[in-house]
Formats: C-alpha cells, sequence, structure tokens
C-alpha cells in the first residue's frame, strides 16, 4: 500500500489558516490590509471577546462584484499581482491570495460587498464550504464578519489566550495600522464600547497624539534623514524621558508595519553616551528604500522583510537617529514647545578650517579657548564658526543661563563640559595621540588590585590620551605627563576616580573600550558643580558644546541643556 497520498483540500486549508490565522489578531491585520488595498477611507472594526467570539471588518472601499467576491475565497486569487515579476517592488499590503480562503476554513465567515455602480452580494462560508449567494442593498464597499474562530479545529482552540489578552494583540495590530495609514478615518468597538475613534491626521505626531495623548507625542523628537536613496523619518524619544520601562516601538519599511531587530539595534545604537546602560528609548521610525533593494514576500504574515544589503540600511538608520538627537529639539524642556530653539546647537556640519574665522577675543579666563583645550587644534576641522554668544550668567555656580528666542535656557556647566571632553577624548582615541604636559613632579599612584588590572586593560588608550605612566612595582604607577583639559584639572584624583569606575565597569551607556574610558575620564576631568566660571571661560564652554554632535545631553543620559518657555513662565505667573 502506498505511503504517499496527495492531502485533502480541507486539511490543505486547515494547514494554509496556521500559517496565516495565529490568533484572531492575525485576521484583523488581514482585513484590514484588504481593506486598506480596496482603498478605503473608512474603517470601522467591531469586536466581540477578544475577537473569539465575532470580527467584523467594515470598509467604503471599491468592493467586488459577485464573481470576483465568489472567486477571492478560491486559494491564490489575487489582483494584487498576477505574474511573478510583480513580486519584485510590490507595494500593496496582501498579494498572496490567501488570507480570505484561510480564514474561511477555520471560521463561520461572511462576506457583503458591492461595487459603486453595481448590485451587492452577500457570501456565506462555513469551515471552508461555500454555502448561500444572495443579493444584498448596500453601499459601495465591503464588510466581512467572522465568527466562531477555529470552530472546526479542535486543537488549535486550546492555544486561545484569554478575551483580554487577545484584544490585547489587536490593539496593537490595529495601532501599527492607524501608524501606518494617517490619511484613514478609523474605529474600533470593542465588546459594545467604543474604544478608537480616529479621524484622519495630517502627520505621525498628531495621530501618535490621538492615540496616546497629546504628553505623550510632544515628548518625542523629529528626524528626518536621508543617505544615498534611503530616507529615514519618523519620532524618536528625547534622551531625558527615556526610561528602564515600558517603551513604545513602531517600524516601518516601505509603508508596510514589520518587526526588524536589526534596524531596532541600529537606532539605540545612536544612543551611545546619552542615555544609560538598559534604557530602551519609544521608536517610531519610517525607513523607505528602493523597491528592488527589499523583500517583502519572506514571512506567511508579512510582518518580515529582507534587504539586499543589510548593513546600509542599518548605518542610515543610525546616522538619522543620531543626527536628530544631535538638535537642539532633543534637550529637555519645561512646558509646550511651541518656539524655535537656539540656533548655536543646531546639529554642526563639518566644515573645511581654512575658512573658519577666528573667534572674536573673549575675556582672559581659566576656561579662554586660547589657554585651555576647550576648542583646541585638534578639534578645528569638526568645529563650527563659532556661534554669536548671548550673554551669559552663571547661577548657584553650576547653571549657565540666557534668553533664547522663545525661553529662557539653562546649561548645566559640568554636564556641558563632560559632553565637550568626552567627544574630544573619542577623537583622540580614534585618530591618534594628544598632546600632554610633563609634570615637574611625578605623581605616585598606590591601586588596589581591581585597580590595577583596570589600568593595564586600558594602558594603551591612557597614553593616546596623552598620560604618561609607567609600573613602578606591584599596583603602583608612576605619572611623568599627563592632559590638561583645564587649569582646574586634578590629574591624581581625575586617575584614581577613572581606574576605579573602570574597575567595577560602571560607565552607563558605553559599548567599547574607548567610549567606557572616554566616557569615565571625561566625567571625572569636566570641570564640578561649584566652580565660578568668569564671563570668558562661560563663553569658550558654549562656544565648545555647540561644536559637539550631541551638545544636550552628556555621557550619562543627564541632559546638558534645559530650555523654559516663555509660555510656561507666563502661565506660572498667571498672565495665561
Amino acid at each position: 500500500m502506498s505511503r504517499i497520498a496527495v492531502l485533502a483540500r480541507t486539511v490543505v486549508d486547515q494547514i494554509a489558516a496556521g500559517e496565516v490565522v495565529e490568533r484572531p489578531a492575525s485576521v484583523v491585520k488581514e482585513l484590514v490590509e484588504n481593506s486598506l488595498d480596496a482603498g478605503a477611507t473608512t474603517i470601522d472594526i467591531a469586536i466581540d471577546d477578544g475577537g473569539r467570539a465575532r470580527i467584523r471588518v467594515a470598509d467604503d472601499g471599491t468592493g467586488m462584484e459577485r464573481d470576483d467576491a465568489v472567486l477571492a475565497l478560491e486559494r491564490h486569487a489575487t489582483s494584487k499581482i498576477h505574474a511573478a515579476d510583480d513580486l519584485v517592488g510590490v507595494n500593496s499590503f496582501g498579494f498572496r491570495g490567501e488570507a480570505l480562503p484561510a480564514i474561511a476554513s477555520v471560521s463561520e465567515l461572511e462576506v457583503e460587498t458591492a461595487p459603486a455602480d453595481g448590485a451587492g452580494t452577500i457570501i456565506l462560508v462555513i469551515g471552508g464550504e461555500m454555502g448561500e449567494v444572495r443579493d444584498a442593498a448596500r453601499r459601495r464597499g465591503t464588510t466581512i464578519t467572522v465568527s466562531r474562530l477555529f470552530f472546526n479545529a479542535p486543537a488549535r482552540q486550546p492555544f486561545l489566550r484569554s478575551a483580554r489578552s487577545e484584544w490585547r494583540g489587536i490593539s496593537e495590530v490595529v495601532t501599527a495600522l492607524a501608524l501606518t495609514r494617517r490619511d484613514v478615518r478609523l474605529s474600533v468597538v470593542h465588546d459594545g464600547k467604543q474604544v478608537v475613534s480616529l479621524p484622519p491626521a495630517p502627520s505621525l505626531q498628531s495621530r501618535l497624539a490621538g492615540l496616546w495623548g497629546a504628553p505623550f507625542a510632544e515628548r518625542l523628537v523629529r528626524m528626518d534623514d536621508v543617505q544615498g536613496a534611503i530616507h529615514v523619518s519618523g519620532l524618536i524619544e528625547r534622551p531625558a524621558d527615556v526610561g528602564t520601562g515600558g517603551r513604545r516601538l513602531f517600524l516601518t519599511v516601505n509603508g508596510r508595519a514589520i518587526r526588524d531587530h536589526g534596524i531596532v539595534r541600529a537606532a539605540e545604537q545612536a544612543y551611545r553616551s546619552t542615555i544609560p546602560a538598559g534604557a530602551r528609548p519609544t521608536l517610531c521610525l519610517d525607513v523607505v528604500v528602493p523597491a528592488d533593494l527589499v523583500d517583502v514576500n519572506v514571512h506567511p504574515m508579512k510582518a518580515e522583510v529582507r534587504f539586499r544589503d543589510r548593513w546600509v540600511v542599518e548605518r542610515a538608520v543610525e546616522h538619522a537617529v543620531r543626527h536628530a538627537l544631535g538638535g537642539s529639539a532633543s534637550a529637555a524642556s519645561v512646558g509646550p514647545r511651541s518656539w524655535p530653539y537656539p540656533t548655536a546647537f543646531a546639529p554642526p556640519s563639518p566644515v573645511d578650517v581654512e575658512v573658519l574665522s577666528p573667534p572674536a577675543p573673549v575675556e582672559e579666563g581659566l576656561l579662554a579657548p586660547q589657554s585651555s583645550d576647550f576648542v583646541s587644534a585638534a578639534d578645528s576641522s569638526f568645529a563650527t564658526p563659532s556661534p554669536e554668544v548671548p550673554p551669559l550668567v552663571q547661577l548657584a555656580r553650576t547653571y549657565l543661563m540666557f534668553e533664547g528666542e522663545g525661553g529662557v535656557v539653562l546649561i548645566d556647566q559640568h554636564s556641558a563640559h563632560e559632553r565637550v571632553l568626552y567627544e574630544r577624548f573619542m577623537r583622540t582615541l580614534e585618530q591618534g595621540e594628544s598632546p600632554s604636559q610633563r609634570l615637574l613632579f611625578p605623581i605616585t599612584l598606590h591601586l588596589g588590585p581591581a585597580e590595577g588590572e583596570a589600568f593595564e586593560a586600558h594602558q594603551e588608550l591612557f597614553a593616546k590620551l596623552g598620560f604618561e605612566i609607567e609600573g613602578f612595582g606591584g599596583h603602583t604607577l608612576i605619572v611623568s605627563s599627563v592632559p590638561m583639559p583645564h587649569p582646574r584639572f586634578d590629574a591624581p584624583r581625575c586617575l584614581r576616580e577613572t581606574l576605579d569606575a573602570l574597575s567595577g565597569d560602571r560607565t552607563a551607556g558605553a559599548a567599547t573600550r574607548h567610549e567606557r574610558l572616554a566616557a569615565t575620564l571625561a566625567c571625572k576631568a569636566a570641570i564640578k558643580a561649584g566652580d565660578l566660571l568668569s564671563p570668558g571661560e562661560m563663553r569658550a564652554l558654549f562656544i565648545a558644546l555647540a561644536a559637539t554632535t550631541l551638545p544636550a545631553h552628556d555621557v550619562h543620559g543627564r541632559s546638558t541643556i534645559v530650555q523654559l518657555q516663555w509660555d510656561e513662565i507666563e502661565r506660572r505667573f498667571g498672565r495665561r
């Protein structure tokens, strides 16, 4: 007797259903995507018992003639593609022709549809078997009702979760589709109660405000960047607002909501030295790549894609996020953001050293550029022309304050200097050695075993940064030369604290040895809260901070700049 047999159609259909229909959320996704492909401008969704009892999706799309509606219930029947070549660059949501017949094979399904200028049709399918087909009076569009999901697949029913869990999955699907197609009016009713009512939105931020409220949407920074043929846009969370708890992720590629851990990692990598280790930012990313460089036909539910050159896409995402974090809009804010931010803290662009005009004279001070390494010759190729420096005032020997275009801006002097030194140290470690100052009397340091091991692991990097250090038996070090980031620099204390931090690997947000050392040393070497700065020193710090790539954040994820809007000040004084 033959051991090989062709499976019955009902079995084949249920196998296909297992690939496409995992749970009620899968049904909602497929039906709503079909509505979008049909040109719907309004979609109404009704859910009962978390989708286990009933799912109803109604739209005002193009609708179908009777013959097309019947044919749509056959496997591999689709209007989206006609030849294999059409799969290259396909931009519709549904193109496999499997969703409707797969859903119908494991449920009771009713299709009610009508074209703009034709008669309406109602089709009933039970467990994959075509039932009644009759006329219907209705407006243009399609309504599909799915009842008793998995009623004829008892092996699948135990894997359905509680109504609450299934509803949560549906909510995630609807949210992703609402963010993807912001031009569509969308409503959702769950167990007779309307839970979502979204009008068309002009922007992603407006749609987010409709879903999760304006305060949440205002916490996010707009991003828009083009690298070659790749366009990355969207919204990302300000580092000052990033926490270690829950976060929201939304990613589209060519208008299709997908999952992609590589792109998410690339975006998170851009937050290096701006947030603590373990913090996870909210990300809403829209990536557009040429259609022939991405394959969307690699996942049964179209939830993943494959790139021809993944490295290029991930680098473009990282660059876009990093560029957005470099702008002043990513700084912490008190009050609504309704005004332009100080142009002095716009993301810098590399310029030719020869076209830089010399900085205007500043008051002589300990941190003036001509007497310190705040803006050194080594940094000049990365600097921008000196910004117009507003009048600065020091508050509590800790903060610099000035008036911006729409409010008051505060700068934390320690965090600002930390950012300046971190970026300078990173350039030194990546490009070459830094000048140092030889000490008249060498310093002797006696270290513990852990600190001694930390020094040995980073010895060559300390040398690049300008430290000349030799072992003197055991864990004793002799320091002959040190860099001089500012005249207040306490080399023995800085070295001890840096090695202590490195021995415990407690540096937040750093991924490599270079970053750990640069971040730790910058923190320990920077001027401190409580240091009195002269007007010249404040001006020099302002200029140096404006020349960094991420001026709004220090290496620990704290804010360097906080902006207090006039609206908020006037509200506090009762003027609004």
